[in-house]
């Protein structure tokens, strides 16, 4: 039998208390919209601007006006030493090296002394717990100068309560003194979440230099082996994992009762989003796509449901992990699945099985296996019009920075800010030391080598340092693009290049809705996201003469909890803003 996960997937929900506030934020807000507050909060001016001058002071107001640090900073540099502290997420890589002490540490302290005389601390937060640690660290007064989060909602919430300084000031009156920053991200990035009412800007959003999104993994030695040929198609793909379920005495010999034809995890609305929006109609329109798009896993959209149902057709055929619920983020079991040869096929990030190096799963899988064991991408989920219908985000849809109305240094966050956004860091943050971390071939492209020790980058590309770029962005455009494919050590090039044509095939660009504050969305994040992971989960286990039962039960409760009122507030906000069109420009 089925075993039961209802139980195991509610006791592992969490509810966390917030100062002055109901609960915290968590979950997955779109990434296509931003949802910045309208609360009537007093603008902050830059602590380093000077105050008003008196009659008798007006050469020296002319002088701030063209100074607005009030000669705090002299050529970039502050004349006293300044200290920030910046958070750095702590993935809790086995044979990593220490997020906030290692040598991309030192050089980032080095040069922040050295070109602005700011010391940097960093300071650790669990990457796969980051949005409840944030919250705690908000609410005691802790949290970093400089934070991030994925998840908008928690930056709303603190800053309804006073508790997140408005950017807005900043951004614009330092302009001059951050070029970095805004020749990087421009105003689109800088101004994403800007509230059109009332102007304010409580993150800036951190730049996507590659939206590459999700693919599809298959073992292409099983195919090989049992005569097959990539699927192109939905029933190509069923017939494929129906193959690997029926031929796992071939495939896998005395461990054929591991066997995993198809493997998703508890975030089944990541993990089978390719399936899921294959599903969606392909000319569904802005208006529908954001109404029903507070949460990023499309649980709400049109289509969702009868995705799911296939998915549960699969799970009750034994085509999925059994236990594929009960093991929440950060837990390595299925990646240790992945690299042991167990499982035929699955659905991840776009570059998932190349990336960290000698532990990668790609790496992993041919040692233990053999060196024919290899994954490779296929495009096989045909939306109603026979395309693959592919929801990307936005160069916005990635880390939000802002800064606790704690932070004595907003001006120093801000020149780290432009440091790090700054070309030549970027890239040597990204690709290292020559002769250490990557080699330089003829043609100049750059290819990447195993690192050890502290030199050892713990996300891919360090985005963990590089927090305003999210994927590789050297000083060549050219260049880039060259060595893309060699960026990952010990990968064949060329299962990279086709990981990255085939998640740019049928894209679908996201949209920046802007329609101010969405007030029923604060504090949802945590209850919307362990429910919206209970509907998916429960009904794809459910049986199968019971799947709407479930579904039906599990999305009313959803909505009932704050789902629709979300809904309902989002479609009233779009007809404020933009009236009875149901489409934006392009």
């Amino acid at each position: 039998m089925k075993k039961k996960l209802l139980s195991v997937l509610l006791a592992g929900s969490m509810v966390l208390s917030l100062v002055a506030c109901g609960n915290g934020d968590s979950g997955n807000a779109t990434p296509d919209s931003s949802q910045t507050t309208d609360a009537a909060t007093e603008t902050e001016a830059p602590a380093d601007t000077a105050q008003d001058a008196t009659e008798e002071e007006a050469p020296a107001a002319e002088d701030t006006a063209a100074d607005p640090t009030n000669g705090e900073v002299v050529d970039g540099k502050f004349v006293d030493t300044r200290k920030i502290t910046v958070e750095v997420y702590d993935r809790g890589n086995d044979d990593g090296s220490d997020p906030t002490n290692n040598n991309y540490t030192k050089w980032i302290k080095e040069q922040m002394l050295e070109r602005h005389n700011v010391e940097v601390e960093f300071v650790a937060v669990p990457r796969w717990t980051e949005v409840e640690q944030i919250n705690n660290l908000l609410a005691a007064g802790d949290a970093p100068d400089i934070c991030l989060t994925y998840d908008y909602p928690t930056v709303q919430t603190y800053a309804n309560m006073g508790g997140v300084l408005d950017l807005s000031s900043y951004v614009d009156d330092y302009r001059d003194l951050l070029p970095n920053l805004w020749n990087w991200l421009g105003e689109t990035n800088i101004y994403w979440d800007k509230d059109p009412v009332n102007g304010t800007l409580w993150a800036i959003e951190g730049k996507r230099a590659v939206t590459n999104r999700i693919n599809t993994f298959v073992r292409k030695d099983w195919l090989d082996k049992l005569g097959l040929e990539e699927p192109t198609t939905r029933q190509e793909f069923e017939d494929m994992i129906i193959a690997f379920r029926d031929n796992a005495d071939t495939l896998l010999g005395a461990d054929a009762d591991k066997m995993i034809p198809y493997s998703v995890s508890f975030d089944v609305g990541w993990r089978a989003a390719l399936l899921i929006e294959s599903f969606i109609d392909p000319d569904v329109s802005d208006y529908e796509y954001y109404v029903n798009g507070f949460d990023d896993r499309a649980l709400t959209q049109n289509g969702t449901k009868e995705a799911v149902r296939l998915l549960n057709k699969w799970y009750n055929e034994g085509l999925l992990w059994d236990d594929f619920a009960l093991y929440g983020s950060g837990d390595s079991t299925e990646d240790d699945m992945i690299k042991a040869g167990y499982v035929g096929a699955f659905m991840h990030n776009w570059d998932y099985p190349y990336r960290d190096g000698e532990n990668s799963i790609q790496t992993n899988l041919t040692r233990m296996v053999g060196p024919d064991a290899k994954f490779v991408v296929v495009d096989c989920f045909e939306d109603s019009k026979g395309g693959h219908n592919k929801f990307i985000t936005s160069s916005a849809g990635d880390r939000k920075i802002f800064f606790p109305t704690t932070n004595t240094e907003p001006l120093a966050s801000m020149l780290y800010l432009d440091f790090i956004s700054s070309p030549d860091v970027i890239e040597y943050l990204q690709i290292g030391e020559e002769g250490i971390t990557h080699n330089k071939l003829e043609d100049g492209t750059i290819e990447i080598t195993a690192a050890t020790g502290d030199d050892i980058q713990n996300s891919g590309f360090n985005i963990d340092y590089t927090i305003t770029c999210n994927g590789l962005h050297l000083t060549d455009d050219d260049l880039t693009l060259k060595s893309m494919a060699y960026s990952y050590s010990g990968i064949d090039p060329e299962l990279v290049e086709t990981a990255h044509r085939v998640c740019n095939t049928d894209t679908r660009p996201a949209k920046n809705v802007n329609v101010g504050a969405i007030a029923a969305e604060e504090g949802q994040g945590p209850t919307l996201s362990s429910k919206r992971d209970i509907v998916y989960d429960t009904a794809l286990s459910a049986p199968v003469d019971k799947f709407d039962e479930v579904w039906d039960a599990a999305i009313a409760d959803y909505l009932s909890s704050g789902g629709q009122a979300i809904m309902d507030e989002r479609a009233e906000k779009w007809k404020a803003t933009f009236g009875d069109t149901t489409a934006l420009p392009e």
